[in-house]
């Protein structure tokens, strides 16, 4: 598998906008719901950004993920509507789940994005079923599965580790550790690393520095690979961090202010920036022009959505049985 430096400049530009447009569209809707004009509960992705779109970039249509319910991040690293997302995330008639799913709930199945999910660690389960389709169905796609810290100790994702092992699944188990299972220290809650779970399953796994967007770009690379070659399940702990606080309007007081700064200052897209130009693959002025381009993009989302109609009383009972 080739290293992330290896990337094209097309392929090295892509990721750079994906992580920036997640940035954008999180501090977007850090500022929106302040504001008061997002309803229900919300959970942001920023400064995580390299973990989903690092896994993300090597992901096709046939391949499907589940996240967590910090999904607004691997929704955009996979490839959905930011407009859409917006939308869904207000509540919106034209979201991308008609309004009725909100932050936690987000999904778009035509582009493999099984859902963000209020339960924790419901994903998991999910995916062993989307990656025993693609075995059965033999397409070729594997399913990843993204969670965190906290949910490492839900006996769903444990028994995904069994099912995923024994069935020989295209799995790939991407546990994102942002340093807090909500507001317990995951050094405590978890009790290290992650890695030594998956041995006791018979799954290769591996460290991985969530920070370094072309680290997590080789380790997943080989686990995909592996999985679409009939290799079986693969776990990576991905060691990260978050900006804000677990759920908007978490006060933060389990840390400490400097810890914060220090996090921000560790900016994994800024670092990502930094490579990239001093090894002459990209100009820094054309990373500025794709800023700019993000900022009106999401900033033309946001108005669209604030003009947007809600659910009416016609849309009320559809979408509450599904059929096939």
């Amino acid at each position: 598998m080739a290293s992330g430096l290896q990337l094209s400049r097309d392929q090295l530009a892509a990721a750079y906008r994906r992580m920036r447009t997640i940035r954008v569209f999180e501090d977007a809707v850090h500022d929106e719901f302040s504001a008061g004009n997002i309803p229900g509960f919300v959970h942001l992705y920023a400064g995580e950004e390299a973990s989903g779109v690092g896994v993300c970039m090597h992901l096709d249509d046939r391949d499907a993920i589940a996240s967590t319910h910090r999904g607004h991040g691997h929704c955009i690293a996979k490839g959905c509507d930011v407009t859409a997302m917006m939308m869904e995330i207000f509540g919106r008639k034209d979201g991308l789940c008609g309004g009725k799913g909100g932050s936690m709930h987000i999904a778009d199945l035509s582009k493999g994005m099984l859902g963000a999910n209020g339960i924790v660690g419901a994903g998991a389960p999910l995916v062993c079923g989307a990656a025993l389709t693609a075995k059965t169905l033999k397409t070729g796609g594997v399913g990843i599965c993204f969670y965190g810290d906290g949910a490492s100790n839900q006996g769903a994702v444990l028994e995904s580790y069994n099912l995923a092992k024994i069935w020989n699944l295209p799995m790939v188990f991407v546990a994102e550790d942002n340093g807090f299972a909500e507001s317990t220290a995951s050094s405590w809650s978890v009790g290290g690393s992650q890695t030594a779970r998956a041995t006791g399953f018979g799954i290769p796994s591996r460290e991985v520095n969530g920070l370094d967007f072309f680290e997590v770009y080789e380790a997943s690379g080989e686990a995909i690979e592996r999985a679409r070659a009939g290799g079986g399940p693969t776990l990576l702990h991905v060691r990260l961090q978050r900006f804000y606080g677990h759920f908007e309007g978490d006060a933060m007081t389990y840390r400490l202010a400097e810890e914060i700064a220090a996090a921000r200052g560790n900016d994994p897209i800024t670092l990502f920036r930094q490579r990239v130009v001093e090894a002459s693959l990209i100009d820094a002025a054309e990373l500025d022009r794709t800023d700019r381009e993000v900022e009106a993009e999401v900033a033309t989302a946001l108005a669209a959505t604030k003009a947007a109609p809600m659910p009416g009383e016609a849309d009320l009972l559809t979408d509450v049985y599904v059929r096939y």
